[in-house]
């Protein structure tokens, strides 16, 4: 039995390219979910592990869907073959039946691992350059340092509470004590 298994890393990100192409190889089951790659626990792809049998044969769009590190595709591709599962990857016209393809498979899924890190340094540096620069990365905040004057005045009243002047700047009492916190 052709089985599919298809993954996105947000909800924002849509699978059904990827369900079409599965669809397309003739997959019969399809295992679909939303979570990061390099999530060790992703529930789908362990209930199809479990379901599969001898002869099955495991498709995915493309390598990255099953795995994100080459360790982690090795062992999974293992795992397969020690249970006569076999694996094919449409994008990348892997087959693991073959020596051509298993050889194949080794090299692409390296290539991918050093992309990877390739553009995680560049990431790295990129930042790093623009804290240098005195850029501040990260989400907007959610009080301004007015607000935080304000917050503290209004906390200095014994009848407030800072769940009411968590209220009154519409922010979680988290985030108030947060940013009172950093203050």
């Amino acid at each position: 039995m052709k089985i599919g298994y298809a993954r996105v890393s947000t909800d924002e990100q849509s699978e059904s390219a990827q369900l079409d192409a599965l669809k397309a190889a003739g997959c019969e089951r399809i295992y679909q979910e939303k979570c990061s790659g390099k999530s060790k626990h992703r529930p789908e792809l362990e209930r199809m592990i479990d379901a599969l049998r001898a002869d099955d044969v495991v498709v995915v769009q493309r390598l990255d869907r099953l795995g994100r590190s080459l360790k982690d595709l090795i062992e999974l591709l293992d795992g397969f073959k020690s249970e006569q599962v076999q694996f094919i990857s449409l994008d990348e016209n892997i087959d693991t039946t073959t020596a051509v393809g298993e050889l194949a498979f080794h090299m692409i899924g390296s290539i991918a691992q050093f992309e990877r890190r390739l553009i995680s340094e560049r990431t790295k540096a990129g930042l790093e350059a623009a804290r240098a620069r005195g850029l501040k990365g990260g989400r907007k905040q959610k009080l301004t340092p007015t607000d935080i004057k304000k917050a503290q005045a209004m906390l200095l009243d014994p009848d407030m509470t800072k769940a009411e002047v968590a209220k009154h700047f519409d922010v979680s009492r988290p985030t108030l004590n947060k940013v009172l916190e950093d203050s």
